[in-house]
């Protein structure tokens, strides 16, 4: 089965991505195993709109080139229904850093995934098409591995498919959006989202486990919950920020984590409530300060005697980091 290699499009029209993009597109309808497809930015996608609906109907392996991190883009698509195991490039941007000399945690996402891979690269690794096409080659290479049928004891033939003579393109012409990802890998389902956000963005599925119900209700600009999740599984893939656009930096378990947000130091939550009261008081709403949805992390102290963990903690924060 061929390898499905989807370019999602910037939002602006910039001449140099634009010209990267269709570069790439040039040089991957060369390629052998290979069916690429042309999608605005996947992030503005809408779940029933044409794009997102197209990459739906792709069942096998995926490439996904984009101008997000990695993280950010695979819990998009995840988000929209487009699940697999999460595979792993070799080509990362200078912003992302490379993590393979850290083990990755382990995963708290515990729903059953289609048996293939999605592996994401971020547009912002280089500035010419080579390094993409050298990793999506091989990323096809791996794919067509032969394999053994585990009924027939037979191997699988490789992938050996005609390059294609022009992409699928999607016209589709999305708005541009503003609403939080969840990072399932990470999240524990604490539920502190939910309750520190007054604008009815999150919800809670038939098995009680959160999501995102109502993302266009997130009011634009403002990251507030992703400050007060404890487990760093909020990403907001346009914010400034690396860490809640979807860095791998501050990977949960690792020392790159921004401790503020790990136990809750004040600057994270007072910029959390600032920004929050800014966008209530938008809306015409009275700004509500540290009165409502303070995370559990926040109540005083308790009386009982202070563990080892408790002590590490108090020594972190006296570093001020």
């Amino acid at each position: 089965m061929p390898v499905s290699v989807v370019i999602s499009q910037g939002q602006s029209a910039n001449p140099i991505k634009r010209k990267l993009e269709e570069d790439l597109v040039g040089a991957l309808l060369g390629e052998r195993g290979v069916e690429v497809t042309v999608v605005p930015h996947l992030y503005d996608l809408k779940t029933d709109g044409t794009g997102m609906l197209c990459l739906q109907g792709i069942t096998g392996d995926m490439v996904v080139l984009s101008w997000l991190y990695p993280r950010a883009a695979f819990w998009t698509l995840d988000r929209n229904g487009i699940r697999g195991r999460m595979g792993a490039t070799l080509l990362v941007s200078e912003a992302e850093g490379d993590d393979d000399a850290e083990e990755p945690p382990p995963s708290n996402d515990t729903r059953p995934l289609p048996n293939r891979a999605i592996y994401c690269i971020d547009l912002r690794a280089a500035t010419d098409v080579q390094p993409f096409v050298n990793e999506v080659r091989r990323i096809v290479a791996e794919a067509s591995v032969k394999t053994v049928d585990l009924v027939s004891l037979a191997p699988m033939p490789a992938v050996n498919s005609a390059p294609a003579v022009a992409p699928a393109r999607i016209d589709e012409e999305p708005a541009r959006r503003w609403y939080p990802v969840i990072d399932y890998s990470r999240c524990t389902n604490c539920l502190e989202c939910i309750d520190f956000c007054l604008f009815g963005v999150y919800g809670i599925d038939a098995a009680d486990k959160i999501l995102v119900e109502q993302p266009d209700n997130c009011r634009k600009g403002c990251p507030a919950c992703s400050r007060v999740c404890p487990a760093n599984a909020i990403i907001f893939p346009q914010h400034k920020s690396p860490a809640i656009a979807g860095s791998a930096d501050g990977e949960a378990g690792g020392l790159k984590i921004d401790l503020s947000k790990l136990f809750g130091a004040p600057d994270a939550l007072q910029a959390a409530v600032l920004e929050r009261d800014v966008e209530l008081v938008a809306v015409g709403r009275d700004a509500v300060g540290m009165g409502v949805g303070i995370p559990k992390r926040q109540t005083e102290p308790s009386s009982a005697a202070k563990d080892d963990l408790d002590r590490l903690i108090d020594q972190l924060d006296a570093l001020d980091l």
